[in-house]
């Protein structure tokens, strides 16, 4: 069974950081290629963040050069390190497997001064 959980969503202020982590379990965590997205408030689940099987990781231009995504191949977790965060970040995240189409739960990211 395929499980992604979500964890390290909380307030921050402008300009502040937080690490956002999925830890995944029931797949082979190596061999699938996989995502954060995000929902703000009243709009859209929108992509964020793409970690393929190849390492070429890409992202949305509203975080490039802000947010990095990264795996722990050992701990199979897939993390998100978001930098100077802004109010526009604020957001529920998401974990996203596209094969299969498994979503996490989600964790509240708020950035508000």
């Amino acid at each position: 069974q395929v499980q992604l959980a979500e964890t390290g969503g909380g307030l921050a202020q402008p300009g502040g950081s937080l690490r956002l982590s999925c830890a995944a379990s029931g797949f082979v965590f190596s061999a699938y290629h996989m995502a954060w997205y995000r929902q703000p408030p009243g709009k859209s689940r929108e992509p964020v963040a793409q970690s393929p099987t190849d390492g070429r990781t890409t992202y949305e231009d509203s975080v490039k050069g802000r947010f990095t995504i990264s795996r722990d191949y050992v701990k199979d977790i897939l993390y998100l390190q978001m930098n100077n965060l802004q109010p526009e970040d604020t957001a529920v995240y998401y974990c996203y497997r596209p094969t299969g189409g498994d979503w996490g739960r989600g964790t509240q990211v708020t950035v508000s001064s």
